[in-house]
This record gives structure tokens, C-alpha cells and sequence, in this order.
């Protein structure tokens, strides 16, 4: 059996029965790699020779009987923007090429420590900017279902890496969709856990009152797993929350009987794609089938989640990005006469069109004069959001619907309407308002062939209910084969 075609579950299972070793396992990859990444460009990074040593460690550690977890010696590929010690970490980004850091952040950690072997880092929009993962100063990434179209953003890399069969699984991060909306893209599983689940340590910050790193898999086993190896309780993050239950994978049960779904009347309008609409309605009446309770409501306020976000999360990277100005790390523009000039060429230099254009938006809305009138009416509208989203999970558990209006776009045509690129987010941005997590899975396909995926939202710490809707309609899906 090919050892690609295995979900990581199945490979962790095979490794530990010694039916496969962690080396083989890696070489495999590796070797898809060599096969398929000069043309998708799904890697900033690949640690070759690291990865391999790896998997001989790990080999030794599980034949030992010290390694017993169920990730012990699967490969994992990381998004370029958290940190790893020893490697190359650049945002996609020309401002931090050749930085190295000295520490790693928690989140990989964590992985590392159940035993995961990182392949290296994947390709991403520059410092998480974007929805297509076109603003790569590395170059952009294609789709592996159909190279001709974006695989999604920021997380675009990872997605495809899975997708592609560059690695069992990834991590990504999260600020408005950026895991969610390349999952549907590529048609694997995505999931953003709800805000302060999973150490923020170590990821290069874009929106910090937004960003959550989360995974990126072939289904949602392995998303079960992998957030039961993330998710922990970090002293040196003042968001993260010390959770009671995190036993993920005891919600891995096939059964949504009396389980009450809201289906949100707002996502399912004007600018929304027929088959994608179609495709999730469908995937809901599955659900509705295994017994589920179904009802159309009204959400509110969606329309004005875009403009909230983006304001608040400018602001946010203009004050995240200061920090990189060439005089510690990172790039430094030559030839410069004295110190302001030295910060602003390099700055210019540095980074990338779509970045300076947010970075400006976001100093323009903290500006005197201009702070109330955007930035704290947009911290309002948050507020409003989560209490919409409230009194929805006072009547049902979760909310189902599109994690994006279209399937991917084809390369170039957002980069040319970044306004068009903005509103593709809005079926995800108010989860990231409102703290809250969310789960992509594929629910079909459209008539080029390329991937559709439904979200399901749920009120915050309630990742096993989500994990139990998605592992049901997953269940379902295969029975009745509509999945494909």
C-alpha cells in the first residue's frame, strides 16, 4: 500500500506496528516533494537532512517505548510565520529572509514533543496578508487540483501540502479564514479553534486579538488528534486558556440525533456561487437524515463584519509590524545615509505591496481624529457580532454554512480587485470577531472539478461538537458517496 495515500491516523497506526518506519515515511514525502513542489511551490523551506535525522531519532524513541502517541513519526509541514528553532522562519516575506530564531514556538512544540517529524515551512500570503496566497514573496501556490487556480490564503501553502501529499498534515494560523478558506479550496479538513485554545507563543503576530494557529488534514480524525497534541495551557501567553477537557477524539462518534443546527438565512444570498450554496444545503440534509434538528434563522450584522475586521485587524499589523525596521534581524536596505532613512527604505524594500497597504490603512485608523470614528466603532460592531452569536447559541448548537462564496478563484484575478479578495471572507471573519472555533470539511465538488467546503461554527470551547458534526456528515458522505 502506498504509504501517501494513509491519513496520518492510519500511518501513526502502521509505525507503531512496524509495518512502516518514520524514515520511510519521510523519505516518502520527501520524495513527492522533489516529484511535485517545483510546480505547486507549497514550501519556503525543506529540511532535508533535519527531517530525516528526525525520523531516526524518533525510530529509536518508539522502538524504545518512549514515543507512544498516535502522531509518533508522522512527517508535518509548519506555516512560515511560527517560529522554529534552527530554521528559517520568513512570513513570506523579504523583510525576514535568512532569519533564524532561537526559540520555537509553543504550538510546534507541543508537536514536536508527540513526536513529529517537520518536513519544513510552507509557502503563505506575506505575514499572513491575504486570501490567495499570491503576495508570497516566495511566489505564489498553486491549487494541486487544478494549478491554474489559487489554493486559498493565508494558509495556502499547507492546504495544498496536504492536498498535494507533501505531508500527512499542517499547521496553519487563522486571523479571518485563513485556515477555513484554503481547507475549501483544496478539499481537505481545516479547523480554527475558538481563541485562547492553542498557544499564540512563537507565532509572528498579524492581528493578535484574531490570530489562532490551527490544523490543516486529509479528514477529521486526523483533525482530532492534532488538536489534542496543540492545544495546551502556555504561562507564557496571557490569551491562553488552562482547558479541563481536550480530549478531542472521544468526540469522534458518528451520531447527531436531536443535535440542533442553525442555518444562518445571511449566508445564503446575494454573491454566493449556486453550487457551492447547493453543495452545503445538501451536505445539511445529511445531517438533517442521521437526525439532526434543522432551522433557517436570522444572524445579523454579517454585512458589516468585513469592514469591522479589516479596520481592526489593520490597526492591529501596523502596530505588530514596527517591530521590523532592519535594525536586529532580518533585512536591511543599503546605502542609507542616517537611521530614518535606513527604517524607511527598508521598510519600502522589505515588505510587499498588499502589506504596505494594510499597514497604512491600519496607521490611518489609529490616527488622531480618525481613532473614533474607525477604529473604536469597529471594536462596537465586535462586540455586537459576539452578542449576535450568542443569542444563536442559545438556541442551537452549531451554525452550518459556506466557508467561502466561490471556489478558488484563478491566479491573478483577486490581486487585480483586492476589494473582491476582502469580501471572499465573509463567511469567516465574524468567527475570529467572536472568538469563536470553525471547521471546513468538503462537502463536493463544482463542475471544474475543484473542491467545495461547508462551515460549521460553534460557541467557544465547543471544538468536540463541531468535531462530532463533521465526523458524522464525513461518516454519512462516504456511505452515500456524495462526498465526491
Amino acid at each position: 500500500m502506498d504509504i501517501l495515500q494513509d491519513t496520518a491516523a492510519a500511518l501513526g497506526k502502521r509505525i507503531k506496528a512496524g509495518e512502516v518506519t518514520a524514515v520511510e515515511a519521510c523519505e516518502a514525502v520527501l520524495e513527492r516533494i522533489r516529484q511535485r513542489d517545483q510546480e505547486l511551490n507549497c514550501y519556503i523551506t525543506v529540511d532535508e537532512e533535519g527531517a530525516l535525522a528526525r525520523a531516526e531519532e524518533v525510530q529509536r524513541q518508539l522502538e524504545a517505548g518512549r514515543l507512544t502517541g498516535p502522531l509518533a513519526g508522522v512527517p508535518v509541514a509548519i506555516k512560515d510565520n511560527m517560529n522554529t528553532k534552527g530554521m528559517e522562519t520568513t512570513c513570506a516575506s523579504r523583510i525576514l529572509k535568512g532569519f533564524v530564531p532561537s526559540f520555537t514556538a509553543e504550538a510546534v512544540g507541543n508537536l514536536e514533543k508527540a513526536g513529529a517529524v517537520i518536513i519544513g515551512k510552507t509557502n503563505m500570503d506575506e505575514f499572513a496578508m491575504g486570501s490567495t496566497t499570491e503576495t508570497s514573496y516566495f511566489g505564489p501556490v498553486k491549487n494541486p487540483w487544478n494549478t491554474a487556480h489559487v489554493p486559498g490564503g493565508s494558509s495556502g501553502g499547507s492546504a495544498a501540502a496536504v492536498a498535494a501529499g507533501e505531508c500527512f498534515y499542517a499547521l496553519g494560523s487563522d486571523t479571518g479564514g485563513s485556515i477555513r478558506q484554503p481547507a475549501s479550496f483544496c478539499g481537505v479538513v481545516g479547523m480554527k479553534p475558538t481563541y485562547g485554545a492553542v498557544s499564540r507563543y512563537g507565532l509572528i503576530a498579524y492581528g493578535s486579538s484574531l490570530d489562532q494557529i490551527g490544523p490543516l488534514s486529509k479528514d477529521v480524525t486526523d483533525c482530532a488528534m492534532i488538536l489534542e497534541a496543540i492545544v495546551s495551557h502556555d504561562k507564557k501567553d496571557s490569551t491562553s486558556v488552562a482547558l479541563t477537557e481536550t480530549d478531542y477524539t472521544s468526540a469522534l462518534t458518528d451520531d447527531v440525533r436531536g443535535l440542533r443546527i442553525g442555518i444562518p438565512k445571511d449566508y445564503f444570498g446575494e454573491g454566493l456561487d449556486p453550487l457551492v450554496k447547493a453543495s452545503v444545503l445538501q451536505a445539511v440534509e445529511l445531517l438533517a437524515k442521521r437526525g439532526a434538528v434543522v432551522e433557517e434563522f436570522e444572524l445579523s450584522l454579517v454585512q458589516y463584519a468585513i469592514p469591522a475586521y479589516y479596520v481592526i485587524a489593520c490597526a492591529e499589523a501596523s502596530s505588530n509590524l514596527e517591530r521590523f525596521d532592519g535594525v536586529k534581524y532580518g533585512y536591511r536596505a543599503k546605502g542609507a545615509e542616517d537611521l530614518h532613512q535606513m527604517y524607511k527604505r527598508t521598510r519600502s524594500e522589505g515588505f510587499g505591496r498588499e502589506v504596505r497597504r494594510r499597514i497604512m490603512l491600519g496607521s490611518f485608523v489609529l490616527s488622531s481624529g480618525y481613532y473614533d470614528a474607525y477604529y473604536l466603532k469597529a471594536l462596537r460592531t465586535k462586540a455586537l457580532i459576539r452578542q449576535a452569536f450568542d443569542r444563536a447559541f442559545a438556541k442551537y448548537d452549531v451554525i452550518i454554512g459556506p466557508a467561502a462564496p466561490t471556489t478558488a478563484p484563478k491566479l491573478g484575478e483577486s490581486l487585480e480587485d483586492p476589494i473582491q479578495m476582502y469580501l471572499g471572507d465573509i463567511y469567516t471573519v465574524s468567527v475570529n470577531l467572536a472568538g469563536l472555533p470553525g471547521i471546513c470539511v468538503p462537502c463536493g465538488k463544482d463542475h471544474r472539478g475543484l473542491p467545495i467546503g461547508m462551515q460549521i461554527i460553534g460557541d467557544c470551547f465547543e471544538e468536540k461538537k463541531l468535531i462530532r458534526t463533521a465526523y458524522t456528515y464525513e461518516c454519512a458522505a462516504k456511505e452515500g458517496g456524495s462526498h465526491e
